[in-house]
């Protein structure tokens, strides 16, 4: 019986087992070779992937980083590669689409200057529009959800909607339809959802990106991105292109991730179920009038707090329980009363790291507006880790009554 993810799981034993390791290693050393000896009847395209014997120049392909993407495609039904760095990853998905038009509204700001630092190269014209403008052939509908920063599964904006083409409600899957319907496609950036949280191609993605540093690496000592495609002549595509564009991982981060994805499945279904309750517990916070409090924590301190189990069910029927079948995101956003508030919380916690990035098994905080200027200065993101949830919120609960004092 072949190992396989059940739905709403990630298997431990693809994970553990889903690279074939060959040889007495059975955790495989870190590969510093940039060159391999030839052989007879040798791979001569390098892309020999679990065979070390037809590995040619570590720029095509080596041990380590082929054991990682064999793992990878088998956990996102599909076919992986991998990358330097997830904007590495994402500019790659720009010169292998070529977008005539790319259709993007907010996300990521790495994301958005991969496509200006694209957009620089190309002679043609090539105009960014909406998510929810009118779409034509040849572009590229570039959708990510759960949303950064505020870790929102994406919604459609009530005016535009059309029903679905199969009866039910995703928003994946509604702007799949939209885009095929004119010959175009659509990739995922589902950062914020790594299995088993999130399958983006059960709802018409073309193309899933992640950036691997977060969730997959998990551990916040490597960069990484990853693109997966539906077919191997896809892959062999951008494999094609990586050779050339020379923006392939390194050997220690792969080795770095092939040992992070051996616990992936243990690590964030915990973190997601503990942000969860996190998430839900400060919502209620926030309906507090200032004066009371709510299991400790002042009101009139938090205004919102943002997450993918408080979306409920939308006008279209759309309910992110639907696509997040695994689990709700582990990074999500509030908003506080006041500037100064915003501030000094993140230094007012003693289990949370004040830092960017997020995914990692230690819980991090940010003022998002110090990383990126386009963001509500009293916008702060918590990327929940492993951490006892009790504990958590025992330190959040501590943060809340410092800042609650912030300026009286």
């Amino acid at each position: 019986m072949s190992p396989r993810d059940a739905p709403g799981q990630l298997s431990g034993t693809l994970l553990v087992h889903g690279d074939h390791a060959i040889g007495a290693e059975v955790a495989p050393s870190i590969s510093v070779t940039s060159t391999f000896k030839a052989v007879p009847h040798g791979d001569p395209d390098g892309l020999g992937a679990m065979n070390p014997d037809r590995h040619v120049y570590s720029r095509y392909s080596q041990n380590v980083s082929s054991r990682v993407e064999e793992v990878l495609s088998k956990i996102n039904h599909g076919h992986a590669l991998t990358y330097a760095s997830g904007l590495a990853a994402a500019f790659s998905a720009l010169v292998h689409f070529k977008p005539k038009r790319i259709a993007v509204s907010g996300g990521y700001m790495g994301c958005h200057g991969a496509m200006d630092v694209y957009l620089k190269g190309r002679l043609e014209k090539t105009p960014l529009i909406s998510l929810d403008d009118e779409y034509q052939e040849g572009d590229l509908c570039w959708l990510e959800t759960p949303l950064n920063p505020t870790g929102e599964s994406r919604q459609v904006i009530p005016c535009t909607f059309v029903n679905p083409s199969n009866g039910e409600t995703s928003d994946i899957q509604y702007y799949a339809d939209k885009i095929h319907a004119v010959g175009g496609k659509l990739l995922i950036d589902s950062t914020f959802g790594p299995p088993p949280l999130q399958y983006p191609f059960k709802f018409g993605a073309d193309c899933i990106f992640h950036s691997g540093t977060k969730y997959f690496g998990g551990h916040s000592d490597l960069l990484c991105g990853i693109l997966i495609v539906k077919t191997t002549k896809e892959r062999q595509e951008l494999w094609q292109d990586r050779v050339y564009m020379g923006n392939m991982m390194g050997s220690l981060e792969s080795w770095l991730l092939l040992r992070s994805l051996r616990t992936m499945h243990l690590r964030v279904p915990r973190q997601s179920q503990s942000a969860t309750e996190i998430a839900q517990w400060m919502n209620n916070a926030g309906n507090v009038p200032e004066g009371q409090e709510f299991d400790g924590i002042p009101g009139g301190v938090i205004t919102k707090v943002w997450h993918s189990s408080l979306q409920g069910t939308d006008d279209r029927g759309f309910n992110p329980a639907s696509q997040m079948e695994g689990g709700y995101n582990a990074t999500f956003s509030l908003l506080f009363a006041r500037r100064e508030q915003a501030e000094v919380f993140p230094h007012s916690l003693e289990y949370f790291v004040p830092a960017t990035s997020l995914g990692g098994v230690e819980s991090l905080v940010e003022q998002r507006v110090k990383a990126d200027p386009k963001e509500d200065p009293l916008l702060v993101r918590l990327s929940i880790g492993v951490e006892e949830v009790d504990d958590l919120k025992d330190d959040l609960r501590k943060a809340f009554q410092i800042v609650a004092k912030v300026g009286l």
